[in-house]
């Protein structure tokens, strides 16, 4: 560890001397950090000797380098919904949550459609996966579907089907209902096979072991009536759950975004928490929410039509997307909702109100 160490800084004081630091060179150095800070969290590979302080130093002063700051282009594509309002399969009516799977193809809950459709990558229109026997409670039917998620273990389609109170699966065309009589709002999936459901009218977020329903499950966030405490929602929404389990909530009617850690009795705010407006620590019916592996947190500022980055113990947010008033042109956002990522770090925004989806390509 320590030699490798040793031929990252040789590579950077090479770099500095030469002049040299630009947008390829600081990605590597990045990578390599990267990798050596996942090795210093597996420590059953790691020994450091006794004399070692002044490794460690480095390694300390080093951590503190600031992170590369992602940009995208602020002219979107539109990749979904290109023809205004509609039922057609070139069209969408109020999209909410989305959800981009590996091959980038893009899963949209059409909520006033009632139904779920996949828009390939590229795609001219979408394909209707479930919901296409019109608004209704069956089995094959949907009402007002809210959310919808890939579990990519067993690659099932998992939706909130708001209007009838269910979350339910569709899995190799069989369906099945997981949860029902639950005022669900979104859904999250962790790695270790954990469910996590919203629940706006108990204003509570619940986890269950996939697979295990039978239960009440178990409240992460929340559960303690409405209101703006550390230990309480109102009325929240999109849910992002990192490795550690801690779960990140869109606390709508509070402005703000929570962070509830693994286990833990209240959450504290990462975003927003000052009133509802639009400077730039506020925000105005906070929705969809994505945290990058640095643990930068991007939200949906719904009533401010932007897409805001904030870093973690950060007193403001800045704009990365949006923010040039309401409106329908490629650098503008109308009540964006949903909010997803591809592995290539695009972001993708389900612009409700203009009924579109659109991909915003990062800088390279």
């Amino acid at each position: 560890m320590e030699n490798k160490f040793n031929d990252l800084s040789e590579q950077i004081k090479q770099i500095h001397k030469e002049n040299e630091f630009n947008e390829i060179n600081l990605n590597y150095l990045t990578n390599q950090l990267r990798k050596i800070r996942e090795e210093l969290n597996n420590p059953s590979n790691i020994s450091i000797e006794q004399n070692s302080q002044s490794f460690i130093n480095e390694i300390s002063i080093i951590s503190l380098t600031k992170p590369i700051i992602n940009k995208w282009k602020q002219n979107a594509i539109t990749v979904a919904g290109r023809n205004m309002k509609g039922q057609q399969l070139n069209q969408l009516n109020q999209p909410l949550g989305i959800f981009c799977d590996k091959k980038s193809d893009i899963f949209v809950a059409d909520y006033l459609n009632h139904r779920i459709v996949e828009w390939k990558c590229d795609a001219k229109e979408g394909q209707i996966i479930v919901g296409a026997n019109g608004q209704g409670n069956r089995m094959d039917q949907l009402n007002g579907p809210t959310d919808v998620i890939i579990d990519q273990q067993n690659h099932s389609i998992i939706i909130a089907d708001g209007g009838n109170r269910r979350v339910i699966q569709w899995l190799n065309q069989k369906r099945q209902i997981l949860l029902e009589n639950i005022d669900c709002s979104r859904l999250s999936v962790d790695k270790s096979g954990f469910l996590y459901v919203s629940d706006y009218m108990k204003d509570e977020v619940r986890r269950w072991k996939m697979g295990e329903y039978n239960n009440q499950g178990i409240v992460v966030a929340g559960g303690n009536g409405k209101g703006d405490r550390l230990n309480q929602l109102n009325r929240p929404n999109f849910i992002f759950v990192d490795e550690d389990q801690s779960v990140y909530v869109t606390d709508r009617d509070n402005h703000r975004v929570m962070k509830w850690r693994k286990d833990a009795k209240e959450g504290r705010v990462v975003a927003g928490g000052n009133s509802q407006g639009k400077n730039l620590n506020q925000l105005s019916k906070p929705q969809g929410i994505v945290v990058d592996d640095l643990g930068q947190i991007y939200v949906a500022d719904c009533g401010n039509d932007r897409i805001m980055r904030w870093c973690d113990g950060k007193e403001e947010g800045e704009v990365v997307l949006g923010g040039n008033g309401e409106g329908n042109e490629s650098n503008q956002l109308n009540g964006p909702i949903g909010l997803s990522s591809d592995d290539e770090g695009n972001l993708y925004v389900a612009d409700c109100n203009n009924h579109r989806i659109q991909k915003f390509e990062i800088i390279l």
